[in-house]
């Protein structure tokens, strides 16, 4: 099943006030339902809708809407607890790029936004389909279509003829029809989830009378955590536990609550939810675990037929620290401190550690969600949740998977603007592995999938709960750096060895102190002091010393940050100084991080109280500093880096590629991998420039084919293809500097014996000069969409696995990330690693870019394209070439990432 609006019937989304409703194709059966839908309207927006007010009008328009459809037309109805609420439907006459629209919602139903989510999967269908613009008429005086219209984010213009208004809507895909959709998507999201994380009344059902029960735990929690809302149980077996009042059901409740905490057994859960729906219940929270598969796909059903947001199944469960709240219905051993993080996980024990870990920090907690299976509220609906609830600034996830990581990828890059997102980076490849890439869907392991992902989003990627906690103490406490460039200070030069090592691994730099700032230091240190980088302080050094150097060094403009690495020392014992102490006497607002290392300390981190009531975070290990620096620092180049833009590029024949397309897959229904007349074709669409080439089925083919395709120097390449032909040389398919016609003809006749039934034909091509093999490529994951690799080519690809991934569409900002983020990347740039180094010259890097925006720009038409493939790419200064290219094609419909639509 795709995520095609043409090919899955049904799609749950959310109206503006958070309700739920279906969207699907009417059928014919729907004739009642669509009449009726007319029939109830008032005469006044009946005659709006049709220009009259004829009640024959209802059963004319459910007569045309449920009959057999044609080539063209497509009517989609929303509906909500069995009802019909709103229909819209468009009709091209079965040819055309233009379609007719028209929409219709029920009497007390406007303004929620049911005519907009329908028009918005029109669209969406109807770009599919090759049309690219509504019309619309409407009365002039019937404002809420005009302003429907006109709201949607689309180019929109009117004409006015007598009393009717002629819409013409333009269906481009611009960012901002999508920055409009995601606005109405982000506020329907977070008024959904009031009920969910500001319930004012809250129901444990499976709360047991004896200790041990999760149920029993989530209310004493709830109890205990000072719950300000209505709390009540559901035990038909008892009138109160914990002085909670019980309740045989649900139903039997004396209010609805807002929430139901279900904490059953699993064959218990679907009925129990549905019991919920029928009573009011807007949101769930299923801590359960061992749903099976017809279990878990009825307790969905239950939350999409009654508008029900659902938490789990199999989570810890949720909490809202709000002190005009305090919700904690969670199994943790203890209440999370309030505070200003929200917290998503996908994993319990996860969760617990991150509670734990900033509650100590004094960080705290603004929200918790354990999401577990996570069958509907995700990682996307947290984040727009935190960036409105006015309380977050830092945001912690674990996520194990991802729903839609391209809607997820645009959220997070948009509240990564405002606060940072950090993440573990959950369900990596086993350590050390290296893909062997012989084609582009080896390559992009999944680990490269989400790197690529994390990055684009500036979302902070970390390895461990360890890490993730230790760089959320820097991003909670300091300023971020401007750059990479580091001071250390240490009252031993051993501790400071060892911070220099982890800041050069860290990819941090530790740029040595000017005349200026060494005169500096020199006056307000001890004797002996050592001032390099780093700063030998000795073990001399006095607490006013100490502050007066880092303070100096915080001043100097060459440098971006500051790590203070301290041991205990007999000699500050002996003179009652305390150069922890002298850190806290730093003001914490400043305009760089300092942030110290303490090699005898208990703990990961901590946080040390500032002079002005802000903290200093403390690092037992160097390498933890230097880690949580080098986040920090990308953060800040992150943030410093315009949005990007996906260039225009000419030469791009997208229709007819998409015809190619659809032409292929008719003559070959499985797909497959194109030939090489094919693939020319297919990338003469996109204006990728390949090196000159012939077939040939014959030596005599071959020997006309060298001869009018030799160079200068005489000397051309055979290669042999057949289906299925993955590496060329590995199979020792390819001939190599061919001088001369006898030379061709042996070649062509030692490929036609070793592969006698396999060979096809042979490519035949000139001799490539001399330059930088590349490889470049892009594979379509089923989940991220289209991503781009590029690396080192040739067969080094296999040995060295020298890639970087992007998802697609590339900007021109991730163009530019993609050719410097391999190590290979100073071959390209020249000399010195800059273009205007000496001794090498760059490569064409404006060809590159431009191959690279081609190679995307054709896997974002092209939802059939499951992988390309092209290695070698040779690149010298003069152009980039591409040598052997190589195209996979599936039979997959397109896909909407940004449609607005729950799990």
């Amino acid at each position: 099943m795709t995520d095609d609006t043409l090919s899955r019937p049904t799609v749950h989304a959310l109206l503006a006030d958070g309700t739920t409703v279906c969207i699907r194709p009417v059928r014919r059966e729907d004739h009642d339902q669509v009449q009726g839908l007319f029939e109830e309207m008032s005469p006044e927006n009946l005659r709006l809708r049709f220009f009259a007010a004829s009640r024959r009008s209802a059963q004319m328009a459910a007569d045309r809407v449920c009959a057999e459809p044609h080539p063209g037309y497509r009517a989609l109805l929303a509906e909500t607890g069995g009802r019909v609420i709103g229909l819209a439907e468009y009709d091209s006459g079965g040819s055309g790029d233009t379609a007719e629209i028209s929409i219709a919602v029920a009497d007390g139903l406007h303004h929620r936004g049911v005519g907009t989510l329908l028009v918005e999967h029109l669209v969406s269908a109807a770009r599919t389909e090759g049309v690219t613009t509504f019309t619309a008429d409407a009365l002039s005086e019937n404002h809420e279509v005009l302003k429907l219209f006109a709201d949607l984010g689309l180019p929109t213009a009117r004409r006015f003829e007598g009393p009717e208004v002629r819409c013409t809507i333009a269906l481009d895909r611009s960012d901002t029809y999508l920055t409009a959709v995601e606005e109405r998507g982000r506020t329907a999201d977070v008024i959904s989830l009031e009920p969910l994380l500001r319930p004012r009344t809250v129901a444990v059902v499976g709360a047991g009378r004896r200790p041990g029960s999760v149920g029993r735990a989530i209310l004493h929690q709830l109890h205990a955590g000072g719950y300000t809302g209505r709390l009540f149980a559901v035990n038909p077996r008892a009138s109160s536990i914990l002085g909670v009042p019980c309740h045989p059901s649900v139903g039997a409740l004396p209010r609805t609550p807002d929430l139901a905490v279900l904490a059953l057994p699993a064959d218990a859960i679907p009925a129990t939810a549905e019991e919920c729906g029928k009573a009011g219940v807007r949101a769930v929270l299923v801590v359960t675990a061992g749903l099976d598969t017809d279990q878990g796909r009825a307790l969905l059903a239950a939350c999409r037929a009654y508008g029900m947001r659902l938490v789990g199944p199999n989570c810890l469960g949720i909490s809202n620290t709000d002190p005009e709240l305090r919700l904690d219905a969670t199994f943790a051993a203890g209440h999370p401190r309030t505070g200003t993080a929200g917290v998503a996980v996908q994993s319990g024990g996860v969760g617990i550690a991150l509670l734990d870990g900033l509650s100590r920090l004094g960080i705290g907690v603004s929200s918790f969600v354990s999401l577990g299976d996570k069958y509907d509220v995700s990682g996307n609906d947290l984040l727009q949740w935190w960036e409105s609830d006015g309380r977050t600034d830092l945001a912690l996830l674990h996520l194990e998977s991802f729903g839609s990581p391209r809607a997820f990828s645009r959220t997070a890059r948009r509240v990564s603007r405002r606060m940072p997102v950090l993440t573990v980076d959950a369900g990596r490849t086993e350590a050390g592995r290296r893909a062997a890439a012989s084609h582009t869907a080896a390559a992009a392991t999944r680990t490269m999938t989400r790197g690529a992902l994390f990055t684009q989003a500036g979302i902070t990627a970390t390895h461990s709960c360890g890490e993730l906690l230790e760089t959320a103490a820097l991003l909670h406490s300091q300023p971020l750096p401007a750059g990479p460039r580091v001071a250390i200070v240490t009252n031993a030069g051993g501790a400071g060895v060892l911070a220099a090592d982890a800041c050069a691994e860290s990819g941090l730099q530790l740029p040595a102190p000017g005349p200026e700032l060494i005169d500096d230091l020199l006056a307000v240190l001890p004797a002996g002091a050592a001032v390099g980088n780093p700063v030998d302080a000795t073990a001399a050094v006095t607490e006013e010393q100490l502050t007066n150097c880092v303070e100096r060094i915080t001043r100097n403009g060459a440098v971006d940050a500051v790590i203070v690495a301290l041991v205990p020392t007999a000699v500050a014992a002996a003179t009652g100084d305390d150069l922890v102490r002298a850190l806290t006497r730093i003001p914490g607002r400043r305009s760089k991080p300092v942030v110290a290392v303490r090699l005898e300390q208990g703990l990961p981190v901590e946080l040390l109280p500032a002079a002005d009531d802000t903290t200093i975070p403390s690092y037992a290990e160097p390498q933890a500093a230097a880690r949580a620096l080098a986040h920090a620092a990308r953060r800040a180049v992150w943030l410093a880096r315009p949005a990007g833009t996906v260039p225009d590029l000419d030469d791009v024949e997208t229709d007819r590629a998409r015809a190619f397309v659809e032409a292929y897959l008719d003559r070959h229904r499985d797909g497959g991998w194109l030939d090489p007349r094919e693939c020319a074709e297919l990338l003469g669409c996109y204006g990728i420039r390949q090196s000159p080439w012939a077939w040939a089925d014959t030596e005599n083919d071959a020997s006309l084919a060298a001869e009018r395709l030799r160079g200068a120097d005489g000397r051309v390449v055979m290669k042999g293809y057949w289906p299925g032909l993955v590496h060329k040389t590995a199979e020792h398919a390819v001939h190599l500097d061919l001088r001369g016609d006898s030379q061709v003809r042996a070649a062509f006749r030692d490929l036609e014996t070793r592969f006698a039934g396999l060979l096809e034909g042979v490519l035949i091509q000139p001799l490539a000069d001399r330059g930088t093999e590349l490889f470049a490529g892009v594979v379509q994951d089923q989940v991220f969409g289209p991503l781009v690799l590029f690396g080192l080519g040739g067969t080094a690809t296999e040995v060295l696995a020298d890639h970087a991934a992007r998802l697609a569409p590339l900007t021109d900002l991730d163009v530019h990330d993609l050719i410097t983020a391999p190590r290979c990347a100073p071959l390209l740039l020249g000399a010195g690693g800059t273009p205007s180094g000496g001794g090498t010259r760059p490569v064409d890097l404006q060809g590159l870019e431009q191959l690279l925006l081609r190679l995307s720009r054709m896997a974002s038409d092209l939802p059939q394209l499951a992988e390309a493939d092209f290695n070698p790419v040779l690149a010298t200064p003069g152009a980039v070439t591409v040598l052997d290219a190589r195209v996979r094609l599936l039979p997959r419909g397109p896909q909407d990432p940004y449609l607005r639509r729950l799990r």
